[in-house]
Order: C-alpha cells, then structure tokens, then sequence
C-alpha cells in the first residue's frame, strides 16, 4: 500500500506530466522559487513607478499609500500565476508589466483620473480576451515564419543579458548622447554592491557548469547572505536616498538589510478602483482608442515572444514552434491584462524572468503554482522578501541570456529575406528594451522584402495585417497628432 506522500507525488505527476516532460517535483519546486526571487523586485518597483505621476486631478494612486499596491501588485501575481500553471501546464509566471504601468502612469492617467486609466486597461484586456476566444491570437502566432519565433527567443535572451547587466550596475547610462551607455561609473566598476553581483555571476556559472542540481538557487541565496554581511560592514544604502540624492555605489533596489519584523498585513483596499467608461469624455473618443491600441499591441506581442522563449527554452515547441496547450496560456494571459486594471495596478502579463526557473528545470505548470503560492505569501511577509537584493538575482538573468542566444544557429544566415528580419528582430530588443518592438521590426522588414523580391504571396495574410498595424504602433504620435 502506497503512503499518502507517495500518492500525492503521483497525482502530481499524472497531473503535470512531470515525468513525460522529463522533470520532478523537486525540479519543478526550484524553478518555481527562482522564477519568484528573479521576479520578486516587482512588489517594490511596481508602487514607485505608479506612484511617480499624478492624475488629471493631481492625485497619486491609492493617495501614495505604496503599501496597497505592493499588497494588490503580489496578489494578482500570485492567482494568475497559479491559474497559468493549473489550467496551461506551462512554466510561465504573470505579473505586472514593466514599460505598461510606466505607459499608464505617465501617459493615460495625465489625461484622466487614476481609476478610468485602470478601466482603460481592463478593457484592452477585455479584447485581448475576445481575440484568444476568436482563435484571432493563436492564428497570429501561427502565421509567423519559424525562423523569426528563434529571432525572437534570441532577442528575448540578449534582452533579459541587459536588464541583468543594468540591474546590477555592471551597465549604466552616460547621460550623453555618444556613448549612451558605459561600464560602471566613469567607466569604472564602483561599489560593493557590483562586486557582490559580479560573485554571484561567477559563483553561478561555476556551479551550473558543474552540472550541480539547484545551480541558480543555490547561487541566489549564497549571494543574498553575503550582501547581507556586506552591507551590515560596510552601510552602503541605496542608489537613491532621496529624489535629489544620487549614491552610484549603493544597492539598485532592495537593501539586503534582516528585517525588523517579518510578516506584515496586507492591505488591499485598492481593489475595484477602476471606471470602465469615464475616461471617454475626458479625454475624447479618438484619443482613448489610440492609448488602448498602444496598450494591446505591447500586452499582445510581448506574451507572444515570452511564450516562445519559454518553450524553446524548456525544449517544449512542437515542429511549428507552438508550446504545449497555446490556447490556454494566451486565455490566462488575456485575463490577466484585465484582471491587472480591475485590482488598480495595471496590465499583468507573461514574465520573460519565467527563463530563469526553466534554466533550473522547471518544465510544467508545478513550477508556476509554486511562483504563484510565494508571491501570495509575499503580501504577509513582505519585509523578507526585500532583503534580497537586486544584485543577487539578477545574474540568473545573464545566465539565461547565454542560454537563450545559443538557439541563433537555427536562423539561415545565408537567407537574406530571413537573416535581415531575424537580426532586427535580435538587436532592437535589447537596444530599445522593448520586445514589441523587436518583434514589430521583424514582421514589418520580413513583409518589405518579401515585397520587394516578389514573394509577397509567401507571406501569410495575417501577418501583412499585423505588419501593417506595427507601422501605425511605430508612428503612434504623428498618427495621434493628425487624428486629434
């Protein structure tokens, strides 16, 4: 007779087809935790970037109280995540998006108050919605060449390299138009806090190549324990002490610094703060419609390169490029984007970061849930979750980015019509931090040559559509400006 952990092992399995897939439940529950500490920076950095404009009305959202969003921000984290891995199976986790709360906050809530922005944001969700049910989305993705959905995956690896790299004060912006970023400060490694990332890459890198189970975790916790004790010797502090004071040796984000208390109440009082119809007087009809197509266009293509990182990464795509159960991962997604607007905190979607447990094994939706349960548990413990640092988590990143760039060797290079694509696709990402607008570029450069060598009918009809919806995204504020 089995006992009751071996038969919950066994549900688990038959469930998640952990062994069809090649994983374990040990496997799936580190992936899980690193996916959560490599995503974990968004409780913090969600309320600072929503909390850095003001409405129409000069009002900050949830009258400044970064508590509230924090608590929302880990709330619809955590139960989109768990609904990815229950219902899609597939290793992806779901939060809010960067790029979309900063678009949000500065340009949809300048023109309206706080809570029609969110019903903006549940309405471009509502329709993203609407494309998945319509099979509109999933066409979409099966209308782009195979070749290109590699450029993207690579685009997506050196774009995750870069936020790494910049995380951690390894890269920085001069200020200056040429050259517009530089190592360090002055071109010089300052700072403890780049030393302890630059350990943690190495310590990372030896261990994975070592081939040791848990590389990635292990190499995140050793690095938080030491940034712990560095800090405690050193009393660096933060990059920004204050909105005037600029400390280029301090800690990106988090302090790595024991917490006082550990559990905290979770407020979540900014629940239901949104207005579905009120922004359409405020800011007119055409105005509103072109913030919700700038809205639908970066939620709808960032999911779609993510999605396919993810799946080639985790060695999941079938011979088209399709990941396991498409249909579901885009429906959790769609609600997601909505569910975000209808909680207060902007459009939640896939998570690229997601790579970084699927370099740690992470192969079916376990590893989701088990993101998802931590980032639940974050809303009470809130003070443990930002003791790790920046610095700590982001060499993960890096890792993957290696990772991920190993797929270019499926791109015909010799194939101009493909190659040109591909690299526009690869370089625009990191470049413009935007996958959108890698994945635009590509779409649009693969139809303009597909025109000028006369193989237009090789082309999918689909994709003309999206190519041309890229180029009025592109030229969004002439358009704006011509319309209203």
């Amino acid at each position: 007779m089995s006992s009751p952990a071996t038969s919950a092992t066994s549900a688990l399995d038959r469930y998640f087809k952990l062994t069809e897939r090649g994983s374990s439940v040990g496997r799936e529950v580190r992936g899980g935790v690193v996916t959560f500490l490599t995503m974990a920076y968004i409780i913090v950095l969600n309320p600072i970037i929503l909390l850095g404009g003001v409405d129409i009305d000069g009002n900050q959202l949830a009258g400044g109280d970064g508590a509230q969003i924090a608590a929302a921000t880990a709330l619809v984290a955590g139960v989109l995540t768990i609904l990815m891995g229950v219902v899609a199976n597939f290793p992806i986790a779901l939060a809010t998006g960067l790029g979309l709360n900063a678009f949000v906050t500065y340009s949809i809530a300048s023109q309206m108050t706080w809570a029609d922005a969110m019903g903006l944001v549940v309405i471009e969700g509502l329709i993203i919605l609407v494309l998945v049910f319509t099979g509109f989305r999933k066409a979409v993705f099966n209308a782009v060449p195979p070749q290109l959905k590699v450029a993207i995956a690579v685009g997506i690896g050196l774009f995750l390299t870069i936020i790494g790299l910049v995380d951690a004060g390894f890269v920085r912006s001069t200020g200056l138009a040429a050259p517009p970023v530089q190592i360090g400060v002055g071109n010089e490694l300052q700072g403890w806090p780049v030393a302890v990332f630059c350990g943690g890459l190495a310590l990372m890198i030896a261990l994975y190549a070592r081939k040791v189970p848990g590389a990635i975790l292990i190499s995140i916790v050793v690095t938080t324990a030491v940034a712990i004790i560095v800090e405690k010797v050193a009393d660096i502090g933060p990059t920004f002490v204050d909105p005037v004071t600029f400390n280029p040796a301090g800690w990106n984000l988090n302090v790595p610094v024991l917490p006082d208390e550990v559990f905290a109440t979770p407020d979540l009082g900014l629940l239901g703060e949104f207005n579905l119809l009120g922004s359409w007087d405020k800011a007119g009809f055409v105005a509103v419609v072109l913030l919700i197509f700038t809205l639908l266009i970066s939620d709808f293509f960032d999911t779609m390169g993510t999605m396919t990182a993810i799946g080639e990464e985790a060695g999941l795509l079938d011979k088209d490029g399709m990941p396991p159960h498409t249909q579901r991962i885009l429906l959790v997604d769609s609600l997601a984007a909505a569910a975000g607007g209808a909680a207060g905190i902007s459009s939640n979607t896939s998570y690229i970061e997601s790579a970084s447990g699927v370099a740690e094994g992470a192969r079916t939706g376990l590893a989701s849930v088990v993101t998802g349960l931590l980032f639940l548990a974050a809303m009470f413990i809130a003070p443990v979750v930002t003791v790790i640092p920046n610095e700590a988590a982001v060499p993960a990143l890096v890792l993957v980015g290696f990772l991920m760039m190993q797929q270019v060797k499926g791109i015909d290079w010799s194939d101009i019509e493909i190659a040109l694509p591909a690299f526009l696709t690869i370089v625009l990402m990191p470049f413009t931090y935007s996958i959108s607008v890698g994945i635009g570029a590509g779409f649009v450069a693969y139809a303009f040559l597909k025109l000028v060598v006369g193989k237009a009918r090789e082309v999918h009809p689909l994709l003309w559509v999206i190519a041309g919806l890229f180029v009025v995204y592109f030229a969004i504020h002439p358009v704006t400006d011509w319309l209203t």
